[in-house]
């Protein structure tokens, strides 16, 4: 497969690699001669200097062997040209663009982007997506990550394994038996920065990183368990007014209408914009590394501190501060993968990886097969799959004891006409069943080859 990736820029770079890594063959486009040597030194793709709008560059990149075109340009406008281009002169089958300015979103809008007009087939968003990932999490305190998939029928969801957990040392199977009715499949089990896909004489220890498939009606009975019984916040300080803090702010707004939120942001002029755009937030003017300006923001009191501005060390100092003050709780936006070991033990409670939610798009698009969700954990070292299994599927027909599932695989949940079925050893996948799976990186592609279609459906 041949990928041309128009943008070297932090998303289009971490899109790139990503990709290349699951060996596609990729080419990235950018203007700045300096960011197309920079990611041509560092990873395994061709790097092309052009504008990413005009034919001659889009040519020279290969859009005439190219079977995805993903514009992530930092202009919604170049994006918008470069599908068309790939569509018109290059008959590019796929085309993915970066669009950031809402107004393109609008409803009434949206026509815009059909295929006898200007040509996206899928539309992303990396700081809406973002955004909404905070309010998930959010949503699920006491979990650091929140997934949802079939309609947000199931969710995955990350929990921290600590000293209060009451079921430490517990083999994996005798949960089922302790609470026969939990819709709840431990699937991963992240320790000294390894993930393990446990069976069931597996035990969590304190320390661990534990990720679960549930029922969304289950997921607060199951946290309740496993040691975490926090509120959901209603007093919140967002750092930050650009996109992410902007969209943040506004799905608060929406989802909670007694919630009490303060945004700071240093710059006047984007912070005069966003109190605009707001309904009831306060938008404080002013630095968040200054404790008085905090103090007037009354971090003390707030139950989540949520850091979202560009800089990964304004987002963790301002986290720590906030939380020194006397925040309960930090949420910290953090692009440089390095920083990710040392967040925990600084004392973040929940650090964003915003290339996790772009890269989980992408990868959607790429991977074969009726996929209806992906999502990428652990810095891409393993996947959650919502696929759907066809009459002719080879997963389908029989006892799920009876696959012989690959090594590093788990299935989380079944989800038919709209109910949860908790897999066990004679559980059969039924057709156009949608089925979460936990599979590790190295594990994928035979999951895919799992829910292939046989020849006898055509």
């Amino acid at each position: 497969m041949k990928v041309i990736v128009c943008g070297a820029g932090q998303v289009g770079s971490n899109i790139a690699k990503s990709l290349s890594e699951e060996g596609i063959d990729v080419t990235v486009l950018d203007r700045s001669e300096a960011l197309v040597k920079k990611i041509s030194d560092s990873l395994d793709v061709k790097g092309v200097v052009g504008f990413a709008s005009h034919p001659e560059a889009l040519e020279r990149a290969g859009a005439g062997e190219a079977e995805m075109l993903i514009a992530v340009t930092q202009s919604d406008e170049v994006n918008m040209t470069a599908c068309q281009v790939a569509h018109s002169l290059f008959d590019i089958p796929k085309k993915i663009a970066r669009i950031r300015t809402q107004a393109y979103l609008e409803p009434q809008y949206t026509d815009i982007f059909a295929r006898d007009k200007i040509p996206i087939d899928v539309i992303i968003s990396p700081e809406y997506e973002v955004a909404r990932a905070i309010l998930y999490r959010m949503s699920v305190p006491g979990a650091f990550d929140v997934v949802p998939f079939a309609g947000d029928t199931v969710r995955v969801v990350g929990i921290h394994i600590d000293e209060h957990c009451p079921i430490i040392d517990t083999p994996l199977r005798q949960l089922t038996e302790l609470f026969p009715d939990l819709n709840v499949v431990v699937v991963g089990i992240v320790r000294d920065e390894k993930l393990i896909v446990p069976t069931g004489s597996d035990q969590m220890l304190i320390g661990d990183d534990v990720y679960i498939v549930a029922d969304r009606n289950h997921v607060q009975r199951t946290l309740v368990i496993f040691g975490h019984e926090e509120k959901e916040a209603r007093r919140i300080v967002i750092v930050g007014g650009g996109s992410v803090g902007l969209f943040l702010a506004r799905m608060l707004e929406d989802s909670y209408g007694n919630v009490r939120l303060k945004l700071i942001e240093r710059d006047a002029h984007r912070a005069e914009a966003v109190a605009d755009e707001v309904k009831r937030s306060i938008v404080i003017i002013g630095d968040a590394l200054d404790g008085d300006l905090l103090r007037e923001a009354n971090v003390q009191d707030s139950e989540t501190v949520v850091a979202v501005t560009n800089d990964d060390k304004v987002n963790i100092l301002s986290s720590l501060l906030a939380k020194k003050e006397g925040a309960q709780k930090a949420v910290t936006l953090i692009n440089n993968p390095d920083y990710g070991p040392l967040i925990a033990s600084l004392g973040i409670d929940v650090s964003i990886d915003p290339r996790e939610t772009t890269v989980s798009t992408i990868l959607r698009h790429v991977r074969r097969g009726r996929i209806r969700g992906l999502h990428t954990l652990g810095s891409g070292q393993a996947e959650v799959l919502e696929m759907q299994a066809m009459a002719t599927s080879g997963i389908v027909g029989k006892p799920l004891r009876d696959l012989h599932l690959p090594g590093g695989v788990l299935i989380g949940a079944i989800i038919r006409e709209g109910k949860t079925v908790l897999p066990r050893g004679d559980t059969v996948i039924e057709p156009d069943d949608h089925v979460v799976i936990f599979a590790k990186g190295e594990a994928v592609r035979k999951v895919e080859r799992l829910f292939a279609v046989g020849l006898e459906f055509f």
